[in-house]
């Protein structure tokens, strides 16, 4: 199983000189079997080349797995070219939106009206399936199993596992690891971090035996603290100790910030590295844009 980074940016394209080696393209990943299989995960502005390049070996099929609908994962799929030309088959699979009582395919279809868009969803000529997922429900494409697991995020939102020939990878999604509302002095403190635990128990069984963790790492530490909490995302040490707890060897660190410059992200690598120097634990990575690993 190859895993491709298609674009590795958090909440909104951010090209030009200062990103150009980590990429500004918003989330999409693609993975590819022994067996030629195609799946992608997320639909941001990285999907645009990805069709592209996809269609060299026209007619295309694959599946698109939404991991949640905000802007920087979905904004891509109308420039994603296959949706556009005859023959192509595609499955787009993701949640229903609980809060707002719509399907994937509604929330889709509503960014290519034509007050957002030139070409209406009706127009596209690719024949398009969508699939609403249930959590922990197992998705077979091809060769690969795909398993769908909440994650924590202001909206609905799903991790995925994949396993294929014989490997595994999980990519989070958008992730913040929960935090307690309330004060250690609050009666409600202990039933709350009780809950957190609970459910911090049920993600990392979900994650063992994965080879590679893809995970959501916008801000450091500092950042976090100084008034990102509550925002939907995750510090690159959060990332790490989920990596760690998991016994996963090897973690990519993604979604980057959109002000973070290359030279920046080059920093917060070398200090990471530095600091687990002698420790062991799992290969750590920096996502950049077109990186292709074999998981």
């Amino acid at each position: 199983m190859k895993l491709t980074m298609r674009g590795c940016r958090g909440s909104i394209a951010s090209p030009g000189p200062d990103t150009a080696r980590y990429g500004g393209n918003t989330t999409c990943l693609q993975v590819e079997t022994a067996a030629g299989d195609t799946l992608i995960i997320d639909a941001g502005t990285g999907i645009r080349q990805l069709g592209l390049e996809l269609m060299a070996r026209a007619p295309v099929r694959c599946a698109i797995f939404i991991t949640h609908t905000h802007w920087d994962h979905i904004q891509g799929l109308p420039f994603f070219t296959p949706l556009f030309v005859p023959g192509s088959e595609v499955r787009i699979c993701g949640s229903f939106d609980p809060v707002y009582q719509k399907s994937l395919g509604e929330i889709l279809s509503q960014q290519m009206q034509y007050c957002f868009f030139p070409v209406s969803h009706t127009e596209l000529k690719g024949s398009i399936r969508y699939e609403t997922l249930r959590e922990g429900q197992v998705v077979r494409y091809g060769s690969a199993a795909v398993t769908s697991i909440v994650m924590s995020h202001p909206v609905f939102d799903y991790g995925y596992r994949v396993d294929a020939d014989g490997r595994s990878l999980f990519f989070s999604g958008d992730f913040e690891p929960p935090v307690n509302i309330y004060a250690p002095e609050d009666e409600e403190f202990e039933d709350y971090a009780a809950g957190i635990a609970a459910q911090r128990a049920v993600l990392v069984q979900a994650l063992r035996g994965v080879d590679t963790l893809v995970i959501d790492a916008q801000y450091t530490e500092a950042e976090y603290r100084a008034g990102k909490v509550g925002w939907g995302h995750g510090t690159y040490h959060s990332g790490i100790a989920l990596a760690e707890e998991a016994g996963i060897p090897r973690v990519l660190l993604t979604h980057h910030d959109p002000t973070r410059t290359d030279d920046a992200l080059d920093a917060i690598l070398a200090g990471l590295l530095a600091e687990r120097t002698g420790r062991g634990g799992p290969e750590v990575i920096m996502a950049r844009e077109g990186l292709c690993l074999e998981i």
